[in-house]
């Protein structure tokens, strides 16, 4: 009975503090930066190349993050997390410089690898010595309605109080909310605990160190799987609605199919826990690496076709809800529980930087081709380059075979 007390009381402080701390660091911004830009009288490479920088930030801080995550659990790490994103929105919604400017960013990126998805699922692997994967899910599922809630939300707030008094408001929102809520995190198990849950378990094999994980082949083929994978979703993140615009499409129907993405990724994710439980992460992931060339592919065969775009816009959407699942579960699957933060922070680096270069990468690419031929074919390149990584990497065998 406690044990259920603190697996529910664990996820929905997770929840809360994930969907705020996503929706006011990650979401906010393409709200408010047109407010930013208006004011600053700066360049939009200037406004979301430091938001881009603070996504950097957090893939060089993500193994450290994670090691720390590991010897101490969610609770020092995440609240501390809470703290550095207050200071940093304080700061932003303060400053008069650029200068001020980046160093609001660079903070505001550690506090993402402090308090994020990496942190959070590090913090469950500590917490719930059997059916992690499920918490994980469930935990993506509330995760999945931040942009839902906090783009109607900043908006609202912007037309009320303006871009400083919101970021204002959402960093005294870290700290006197999640800041205290991420303190009532239980304790991690201890390395004793974990042995003697194991012991009373079949056998397991030993789970890897970084240092061993860092010289498997497995490491490195999934690695640069996760960071393919995100330079197309950042990418499409940001150009999407005037790509399918090259494709003749009115602009009023295009907000309306991308608008799907979202419900999409829920969706995704409700189906993930209703049908594919009991599968491996490693088969999971299969169907999801393999449904973004899928995508691709339609849209660059039909996208002239209202229903091309429809349905591309669900397979996104799907895609990229499952995948956080899969990015969560899969490093336990490979390389074993006892150091699960250390190296699935040393995965989510490349990722990070990949997710910081894509839109502006691929803006050069767009605004020199008047069709969305050339960009979508480099971006399907990106997606098949991504599949076969991943078939490489969960080809070999898993080192652990312990229950998630």
């Amino acid at each position: 009975m406690n044990q259920q007390f603190h697996a529910r009381k664990t996820i929905a402080i997770l929840a809360f503090t994930q969907v705020a701390s996503w929706g006011s660091l990650y979401y906010a911004i393409s709200i408010l930066a047109p407010e930013i830009l208006k004011e600053m009288r700066w360049s939009a490479e200037i406004v979301f190349g430091a938001f881009s920088w603070s996504l950097l930030v957090a893939g060089l801080v993500s193994t450290p993050i994670g090691i720390l995550l590991d010897r101490h659990g969610g609770r020092l790490v995440m609240g501390s997390g809470s703290l550095v994103c207050a200071i940093g929105m304080i700061i932003l919604s303060l400053n008069h410089s650029m200068a001020i400017y980046f160093l609001a960013w660079s903070l505001l990126g550690l506090g993402m690898a402090l308090t994020l998805y990496e942190a959070a699922f590090a913090t469950i692997n500590r917490s719930f010595l059997t059916n992690s994967r499920q918490a994980i899910s469930t935990l993506t599922l509330f995760g999945g309605f931040a942009s839902t809630v906090f783009w109607p939300l900043t908006l609202k707030l912007n037309s009320l109080i303006g871009w400083r008094d919101t970021y204002l408001l959402y960093g005294l929102v870290q700290l006197a909310v999640c800041f205290p809520l991420h303190m009532m995190l239980g304790s991690p198990k201890s390395g004793e605990a974990l042995a003697s849950v194991q012991s009373k378990s079949l056998p397991v094999k030993r789970s890897h160190t970084l240092a061993e994980a860092l010289r498997h082949p497995a490491f490195w083929k999934l690695a640069l799987a996760f960071s393919a994978n995100s330079f197309v979703f950042s990418t499409m993140s940001v150009h999407l609605i005037p790509l399918l615009g090259k494709f003749g499409h009115a602009t009023t129907w295009v907000v309306m199919m991308t608008a799907m993405i979202g419900p999409m990724q829920v969706a995704g994710r409700l189906g993930e826990m209703t049908f594919a439980r009991h599968a491996l992460p490693q088969t999971v992931g299969k169907c999801i690496f393999a449904a973004l060339p899928v995508a691709l592919l339609v849209l660059i065969t039909f996208g002239t076709q209202q229903w091309a775009v429809a349905l591309f816009c669900i397979l996104y959407g799907l895609s990229n809800g499952i995948l956080t699942i899969v990015r969560g579960t899969i490093p336990q699957a490979l390389f074993g529980r006892e150091n699960y933060g250390a190296i699935s922070g040393a995965l989510a680096g490349p990722a990070l930087i990949s997710k910081a270069a894509g839109p502006l990468a691929m803006a050069v690419v767009a605004q020199q081709t008047a069709t969305p031929y050339p960009f979508l074919l480099i971006l399907l390149l990106f997606t098949i380059v991504s599949l076969g990584f991943y078939l490489a990497a969960i080809r070999l065998e898993p080192v652990s075979m312990e229950a998630i």
